[in-house]
């Protein structure tokens, strides 16, 4: 949907991995853009590459900030977007084994 790759993030885990530092995953959950089971799988199978990961947390999105953007008088890039339930960050943690 946006297009973003996320190359350099994945590189630097991979190093931090290398140097047996150890780190913590935060992935926001995003619904209709980050909670594709498809990619959820390929974050689950990433992860297992690595020997350094200490905690894995799943991040519901909410709308809280949308009013800064207004006061901004700026388009809020998620509009429309609905928040993240209770029943999708607990989908997301059954798809990682978390």
């Amino acid at each position: 949907m946006y297009g973003f790759s996320n190359e350099l993030e994945l590189d630097f885990a991979k190093y931090l991995n290398e140097i047996n530092k150890p780190i913590w995953i935060r992935q926001v959950l995003v619904p209709g853009i980050t909670d594709n089971e498809e990619d959820l799988i390929r974050l689950k199978e990433f992860l297992s590459t690595l020997n350094n990961v200490e905690k894995i947390e799943l991040l519901p999105y909410h709308d809280l900030g949308k009013f800064k953007w207004e006061n901004l008088n700026e388009t809020y890039p998620l509009e429309g977007v609905r928040a993240a339930t209770s029943e999708d960050v607990d989908r997301a943690k059954e798809i990682l084994g978390i």
